[in-house]
C-alpha cells in the first residue's frame, strides 16, 4: 500500500468544469487505510476530502470545499497512482460532482 502521509500535491491539470488549479495545494494524512486532507489556493477558499486506500495505493474518495463565491460544493473522486521516475507520486482522477450540475470530470495531482 502506498503511504500518502504528510504528502504534498498539486494539480498540473483539470477539465474546464473543476475547481481545482496549479494553485490549488492539497495536504495529505493517512492512518492505515484511512486518508484525509485539506486543500486550498486559487478558486478554492477551504476543502476537506477523506477516503480509502486500497492496497495498489488506488483511493476512493469524497470532498467538500467551499469557492471563491462562497457556494459549498461536493462530490466523489477516485484516484490512481502512477509512481514516477523521481519518486514521486502522480494521481489520476475521475470524478464527479454531487451539487451544481453533477457534472463529470479528470484530472491529475503530482506530489510536489
Amino acid at each position: 500500500m502506498i503511504n500518502y502521509n504528510n504528502k504534498v500535491f498539486r494539480p498540473i491539470s483539470n477539465t474546464e468544469n473543476g475547481e481545482t488549479t496549479d494553485e490549488t495545494v492539497f495536504t495529505y494524512k493517512q492512518h492505515g487505510n484511512l486518508l484525509s486532507a485539506e486543500y486550498s489556493g486559487g478558486k478554492i477558499r477551504f476543502g476537506h476530502l477523506i477516503g480509502l486506500v486500497d492496497e495498489n495505493g488506488n483511493i476512493e474518495m469524497r470532498y467538500h470545499q467551499v469557492n471563491r463565491q462562497g457556494e459549498l460544493m461536493t462530490g466523489i473522486c477516485h484516484s490512481k497512482p502512477e509512481r514516477l521516475a523521481s519518486g514521486k507520486i502522480r494521481l489520476h482522477e475521475t470524478w464527479e460532482w454531487t451539487s451544481g450540475d453533477r457534472s463529470k470530470g479528470e484530472s491529475i495531482i503530482e506530489e510536489q
